[in-house]
This record gives C-alpha cells, structure tokens and sequence, in this order.
C-alpha cells in the first residue's frame, strides 16, 4: 500500500485522527509477509511476522488498509504453531488487528454531513470478505455519505485476478478471471471501491484495456473526501 498508494495511507490517518485517534506508525514495522508465505518462505514470513509482533506490541489497535496484509497479520498464530513462545505473543498481536472498515464501523465513526453526489459500486476483496468476513462495513460506511448512490456488482465477491502473486505466475488464467470480473462491474458508475491494493492495481488494468472510465479507490478515500468537503477544503477526485 504504502509503495503505490501512498495517499491512501494518509487518508487513512486523516480519517482515524478526525475520530478521536492517536496514529503512531512504528518505525520498525516490516513487511507483513503475505506474499513471501503465498509463495512458499514461511522461514521469511516468521522472520517479518517477529519484527512487527515486536514494533506493534504496545499500542492498543493494529489498523490496518489493506486487506490482504489483515489476513496474513491475523495468521500469524499459525506462522508459530509449533513454537509455543511465539505462538503465544502472535496470537496477542493477532486479537489487536483489524480492519480500517471495520474499526471504524464497530467503534462509532462520525457520519459526514457534506454531500458527495458520486455512483459507487463495491468490490469485495477476497482477503476481506473470505478471508476476514467482512462485507457490510465498508458498503455501510459509503452509504452513509450523503449524497452517495451505492450501485450493486453481481458477484462482487468474485476473484479479481490478482490473488497475491497469481497475476505474477499465473498472467493468462488471471487476464481470464478479471475479464469475468469487469463484466459484472456497472457501466454507470463514477467509481469503483474496494479495500486491497492488490486488488485496485488489477481493478485499474481491467479499467484501461476494456475502456472503461471509472476510477479505482479505497473505501476510506471516499470517506476521507467528504470529510474534507465538510472542511471547505477542494476535493479532486
């Protein structure tokens, strides 16, 4: 997220301070490990998953904008199922990570007031709605923004195509799986949210090559613009 989508990280903590929170970003942090596990270097993974159970081990909430790194820092237990030590401090670390969409919506976030007046479907990343159960939240999050008219996606849990490192191995049955995905993505809407990088460079490349003229953004973004809005400030969308 933080390589190629930069302004997501700080919408994401434009949108966490604006409801009561102190951000701390850990200097330590590594890597989640997600893609080094998908292909197979658990050794690496263990070693990443240490570094960040240690750099996060005094705040009270891992906040997290990327679904796939959620899904493999949730995982971390069974990174260390046969170290018992480790297993117990992963497992710690693991019951303080969630979900941005989530927190947000669990914890009581303040409804914009600001009209937005923007067509929206949502994709359900995999490593969000498989991986972690989380569906509602974000779709209740973008309804709740004035002005916004949320347009359903047939099969919007639906793969993508990029799947970790699938679109990296596997470019021709990927190509095949976001064709199918584009298909069921409405025509007439402005923009198209989800809550994974993976999954919003794929959206993006699927936007190009079949001509479409949405935009791909993070659900946070949407609610980091109204928030703005209602700030007087411009919002280039």
């Amino acid at each position: 997220m933080d390589v190629m989508f930069s302004d997501i990280n700080e919408a994401t903590i434009r949108v966490l301070t604006r409801n009561g929170n102190d951000v701390v970003i850990p200097q330590n942090q590594t890597c989640c490990g997600a893609l080094h596990v998908h292909a197979g270097d658990r050794e690496t993974g263990r070693r990443l998953a240490k570094q960040n159970i240690e750099a996060f081990w005094h705040v009270d909430r891992v906040i997290v904008n990327a679904a796939g790194c959620g899904c493999m820092l949730k995982e971390y237990p069974e990174l260390f199922r046969d170290d018992p030590e480790w297993r117990e401090k992963a497992e710690q670390f693991a019951q303080k990570v969630e979900d941005i969409s989530k927190y947000l919506h669990d914890t009581g976030y303040e409804k914009p007031k600001t009209e937005l007046n923007m067509r929206i479907t949502y994709h359900d990343a995999c490593h969000l709605a498989h991986g972690q159960g989380i569906r509602q939240e974000p779709r209740a999050i973008l309804s709740s923004i004035p002005g916004v008219e949320m347009v359903s996606m047939p099969n919007a849990d639906r793969c993508c195509g990029s799947a970790g490192i699938y679109n990296l191995t596997h470019p021709e049955m990927a190509s095949a799986v976001l064709e199918s995905k584009m298909e069921h993505v409405p025509q007439d809407v402005e923009l198209i949210s989800m809550g994974n990088p993976g999954c919003m460079l794929q959206m993006a490349m699927g936007v190009m090559k079949y001509g479409r003229n949405q935009k791909v953004v993070h659900t946070v973004q949407i609610l980091d613009w109204a928030y703005q809005k209602e700030e007087g400030k411009e919002v280039r969308v």
